[in-house]
């Protein structure tokens, strides 16, 4: 698998993780950790995340193991 698509999955186990871990949390507190706006939120972040991370993972996303380094790593 390429390192771009292991970016993007891990992006998505990620983030499914954030919006699942407040369901441990007691009742009272589930309604402000999973509100509607922070649900919006986080369906933007599903779409937005994985390419900001590829952006900023790019130069690793790049290398090819063995091969010399690049003059802009």
């Amino acid at each position: 698998m390429s390192k771009a698509v292991l970016t993007v999955i891990g992006t998505w186990v990620a983030l499914v993780l954030t919006i699942a871990l407040p369901a441990l949390l007691p009742d009272r507190w589930e309604y402000y950790m999973i509100s509607p706006a922070s649900v919006g939120l986080w369906m933007i972040s599903m779409l937005v995340g994985p390419v900001a991370v590829c952006w900023k993972l790019r130069s690793w996303i790049r290398t090819v193991p063995g091969d010399p380094q690049r003059p802009d790593n």
